[in-house]
Parts: C-alpha cells; sequence; structure tokens
C-alpha cells in the first residue's frame, strides 16, 4: 500500500520536498507541512511589531530592549515589541500602566514618515508575486496568488516564503504568513504563529479546526458584539452552528448571515486590489473611564497628529472630520464636520475635532476617543483655500510642515507641542 507523502518547504533554503521534521538541503527545522500547502492561494502577511522593528532596525542599540512606541509618559502606547508585550504591554494602554509592566522599557515617539518608506518597500516585493495585493494598513495585506504558479516556476505558498526572507535580508524586518482558501480564514492562520510564522489552514480540516474556537476569533467581533453573541448563548463557533440562517439574520441582521457563513468557513470575499482608502482614524481606550478635559483634549491632539502623520505618509487628505466617544455603559457618541476644503494638517484635525467636543463634552465619563478623517482624496488640493474665520491657520499650517522637516531630519523629539504632554 502506497505511504501518502506530505508536502514540506524549508523556510530558510526554500527547498521544497516529502514529509520530514528538517530540511534535507540544510538540515534547519523551519519547515512549514500540510497536505494542502501547494495548493491554496490565499494569503495575509502580517508584520511582526511593524513600528517597534523599524525602530529596532534603524538603532540597533535597541535591539535587546523592550521597546514602546507612544507619546510621552502621560501618553498612551501605539504599540510595543514582543519584549515588552511579554510583560503585559498592550497597544492603547495608558503610559504610565505600560511602564509600571515595564519600567525599563526605552519609549519612542512614532517615525510615521519611516514606518511609510518600509512599507511602500514591502508593497513592491508584494507586486512582484502578484497583482493583486490588497493592503490593510501600512503593516499587512491580502494577497491573491491563484495562477501565478506558472509565471513564478513555484507554487504560491514557495513564494511567500521567498518573501518574508527578502523582507528579513533586504529590509531587516520579519512578517508572519497565513495561508488558506478564503481571506477569513488566512488572516486567522496569520496571526497562529507570530512572530516569524507561517501557518496553513486547509480547505479540509477547516470545520474540525473552528468548531471550539471562541467567536471573537472573526476579525470585526469587538466588545460590544461579543456581549450581545453571549446574551444569545454564542461562544463558540459550535454554538454558531447550532443557529439555523434566518434565525441569525432575524437577530444580528446583516451580520447575523455573515456569521451563519463564516461559521462553516465560508468568505466569498474577494481581494482586491482596487479598495480605495475611505478613511484614516486612529482610537485609543483608556484603563478608566474620565471626563477630565486637559486629559481628553492631550488625547485629541496625539490621536489628531496620528491621523495627520498617517494622511501625509500616503499623500492624502480628508474632507470630514470625525469625532468617536464612548461612554462608561459603551453607548456612542459620534460627531462630524466637512470642512470647506480637504486637510491633512495636525492643527486644523485637532481644532475641527475639540470644537465637536466641546458640544457633548458634559456627556462623560468616557472610555475611549477616536479622530479620523474621511471623504479621502489627493493632497495636492488640501489646505489650500484658507479660511476666513480663522486667519493664523494658515500660518499654523505653515510652521506645522517647518516642523515635520525638522523632525524628518533631527528625529521626532526635536519639537514636541506642550498639549502633547498632556
Amino acid at each position: 500500500m502506497d505511504t501518502f507523502q506530505m508536502p514540506a518547504l524549508c523556510r530558510d533554503c526554500l527547498t521544497t520536498f516529502e514529509d520530514g521534521s528538517r530540511c534535507p538541503s540544510c538540515g534547519r527545522p523551519r519547515v512549514i507541512s500540510h497536505p494542502e500547502l501547494f495548493d491554496l492561494s490565499i494569503a495575509h502577511m502580517d508584520c511582526d511589531a511593524f513600528y517597534a522593528s523599524v525602530e529596532k532596525r534603524d538603532d540597533p542599540s535597541l535591539r535587546d530592549k523592550p521597546v514602546i512606541i507612544g507619546g510621552g509618559r502621560r501618553g498612551v502606547v501605539s504599540t510595543a515589541c514582543y519584549i515588552a508585550r511579554i510583560r503585559g504591554v498592550r497597544s492603547a494602554m495608558p503610559m504610565f500602566q505600560a511602564l509600571k509592566l515595564c519600567p525599563d522599557a526605552v519609549v519612542v515617539k512614532g517615525r510615521m514618515s519611516a514606518y511609510a518608506e518600509a512599507s511602500r518597500e514591502i508593497r513592491a516585493m508584494m507586486d512582484e508575486l502578484s497583482p493583486v495585493v490588497e493592503p490593510l494598513s501600512l503593516d499587512e495585506a491580502f494577497m491573491d496568488l491563484t495562477g501565478t504558479a506558472r509565471l513564478h516556476g513555484a507554487p504560491p505558498a514557495v513564494m511567500l516564503a521567498r518573501l518574508t526572507k527578502r523582507m528579513e535580508d533586504e529590509l531587516g524586518l520579519s512578517g508572519s504568513i497565513g495561508l488558506s482558501h478564503n481571506k477569513f480564514l488566512a488572516k486567522v492562520a496569520s496571526d497562529l504563529d507570530k512572530p516569524r510564522g507561517f501557518s496553513v489552514i486547509g480547505a479540509a480540516e477547516t470545520a474540525e479546526f473552528l468548531h471550539d474556537k471562541p467567536v471573537s476569533l472573526i476579525w470585526g467581533v469587538g466588545t460590544q458584539t461579543k456581549v450581545a453573541l453571549e446574551k444569545a448563548g454564542i461562544r463558540s463557533f459550535a454554538d454558531l452552528l447550532r443557529w439555523e440562517r434566518e434565525d441569525l439574520a432575524a437577530r444580528f441582521g446583516s451580520m447575523g448571515d455573515r456569521l451563519w457563513h463564516l461559521a462553516r468557513g465560508q468568505d466569498r470575499r474577494r481581494v482586491s486590489a482596487h479598495s480605495p482608502v475611505k478613511s484614516i482614524s486612529n482610537e485609543t481606550t483608556f484603563g478608566e473611564d474620565t471626563a477630565d478635559t486637559d486629559i481628553l483634549d492631550g488625547h485629541i491632539w496625539r490621536l489628531s497628529e496620528n491621523v495627520a502623520d498617517r494622511a501625509k505618509a500616503k499623500d492624502m487628505a480628508g474632507r470630514v472630520v470625525t469625532l468617536k466617544l464612548k461612554r462608561a455603559n459603551h453607548s456612542l457618541v459620534t460627531k462630524r464636520t466637512t470642512l470647506t476644503d480637504p486637510t491633512q494638517i495636525a492643527d486644523r484635525i485637532y481644532r475641527t475635532a475639540r470644537a465637536l467636543f466641546d458640544q457633548v463634552s458634559g456627556e462623560g465619563p468616557f472610555r475611549l476617543v477616536g479622530v479620523g478623517i474621511s471623504h479621502i482624496g489627493p493632497a495636492d488640493t488640501a489646505d489650500s483655500g484658507g479660511d476666513l474665520l480663522d486667519p493664523g491657520a494658515s500660518a499654523r499650517a505653515g510652521a506645522e510642515r517647518a516642523t515635520d522637516k525638522i523632525r524628518e531630519r533631527f528625529g521626532p523629539e526635536a519639537i514636541v507641542k506642550g498639549r502633547a504632554l498632556r
């Protein structure tokens, strides 16, 4: 009787072979094997602790230290390296709390221009593999490599391993790959073995893999949705499978129909290379609810600055500014206003968001605040109209652009606004 041979791939030397826990060519153990390894073509690549990794790459003295990207001792954590994460540091955690958990951490203010440049270099590598790349953010993207094996002379799995190897060799950055038969499962897979992971979820194993997993595994199921599902007795995919499609739709609307399909590992969304950026936003959740106007004002400034940095990195601007607040009881307050012309200036985003906050500041305490811009377009006409009601706006915009150039040359801490320290 024939013995089934498992397709395998060495992630270090890219040798393909049958079975084995070590590569027969280089002898190394970084081997990925799976029955469907060379048949699957939908992938999700997620960079590992991207912002912190760029900082460590650019400053080798940080390599073995816990690094936190954030805004000063009184700010919040944007992201953290894996050394800091092991100590319990998490995104959106107040900085004072993070430094209690990890007092020896090096706190670095983010450099969005550096992250955007690294992202562009990674994207160029992805584009060489497939014309169908769908970026989700600076540090992650979906790829559809269907039909590319003939072009590259190798199956998608080999090309994906080659991608992460190139990232490490040429850019000094690592990423984790998820490979499956649809977007939902590819994204789930990419998070199974971080950092430097490569995980596969095949079609034949989908039902068994999902059966006992919590529904929080679904991208987009946040705290409120999770609470609503738990009230309906739904905690796992097995619980979802007991519901009829019509009943889920009746109780949860369009989300219910999506849940019915995902419970069965079905996701019909295509990887789209032409999804336009619809909005740029940033938000933070507090460890404790607060109604302190000064604290909230400091957060609104930092969030506005982050949004502006991302808009500048993408060379885009937005005409609508949105402020999002979540009360202690989880109810949402959303305020937005349309500007006379698009903006990518932090000062203008902040002043607009702060004016929106003044309309609802008495409705706190709040557990979350977010700032965003939408109706996104090219930045060539941004901030060109001036503001008759604010004659100083043009001068402040010019000062901000001059500040950007100084920070780019001398580092992000070269100039720090006072309100950023709140």
